[in-house]
């Protein structure tokens, strides 16, 4: 999925009159930067920087009296965008000028569909903020450290950082690792099972009645019966007990 983090900043607030001036932007591949950027000053045709703007992001009119107007900027920032989803913080004010931008041009506006606001993720995960783009990076320890001023690309890059931690954290890198499996043979040799004689042959556990009853039935069975060997047998181990 890819994805455009992206910010600007304005000569004011109202987007029907205040022009943008800066857009920065990142680009994001299955939330991994792709190390493509998109960033540019523009003119604002004659509409001056108001003061308590001057104050947050320090562009002047001066810095802008050379740059290209959006006009002629325009397509090569729809080319940037093209097909990703735009993330922003607070996104309503930045799709307002972008949205405004565009309908001076005759273009057709971006939908909200295409859009993902973090201040609205922030606000659902840390309900009792702050939850501004400098709290957020002291809270997932994201050095901000450069951000005196606003600035549109900065605060993009930082912003894709912010965003990746509240949409579940930084993805683990996948490591493949090698396993040496050592194989060990094992030789059994089985005994041949001993057989020992006993010293003394066991007693016998018939009682002479029940010998007595054998024999007579071993009597009827005739000549051949296999019970005249066994018995045979057994007059011999009585003999040696």
């Amino acid at each position: 999925m890819r994805e455009i983090i992206f910010d600007t900043e304005t000569t004011g607030l109202d987007s029907r009159e205040d022009r943008v001036i800066e857009i920065g932007g990142v680009e994001l591949d299955n939330r991994f930067p792709t190390g493509r950027t998109f960033h540019v000053y523009i003119n604002a045709q004659g509409r001056p920087v108001h003061p308590d703007a001057l104050a947050v992001h320090g562009i002047s009119d001066a810095e802008l009296a050379d740059k290209p107007t959006f006009p002629q900027i325009a397509e090569q920032f729809r080319a940037f965008i093209e097909g990703a989803r735009l993330v922003a913080h607070n996104a309503g004010f930045d799709m307002g000028f972008i949205n405004a931008e565009f309908a001076r041009l005759g273009l057709p506006p971006i939908g909200p569909e295409r859009v993902t606001d973090t201040l609205a993720l922030a606000r659902r995960k840390h309900p009792m903020g702050p939850n501004s783009l400098d709290a957020l990076c002291r809270r997932y320890g994201i050095d901000n450290s450069r951000r005196t001023k606003h600035g549109a690309l900065l605060d993009s890059e930082l912003l894709a950082e912010v965003y990746i931690e509240l949409i579940g954290g930084k993805q683990a890198a996948l490591v493949l690792e090698t396993v040496e499996v050592t194989t060990v043979e094992v030789s059994v040799e089985f005994a041949e099972p001993q057989q020992r004689e006993r010293p003394r042959p066991l007693a016998a556990r018939l009682t002479a009645t029940e010998r007595e009853a054998h024999a007579r039935l071993v009597a009827q069975l005739g000549e051949k019966a296999i019970w005249l060997e066994t018995a045979g047998a057994l007059q011999q181990a009585e003999a040696l007990s």
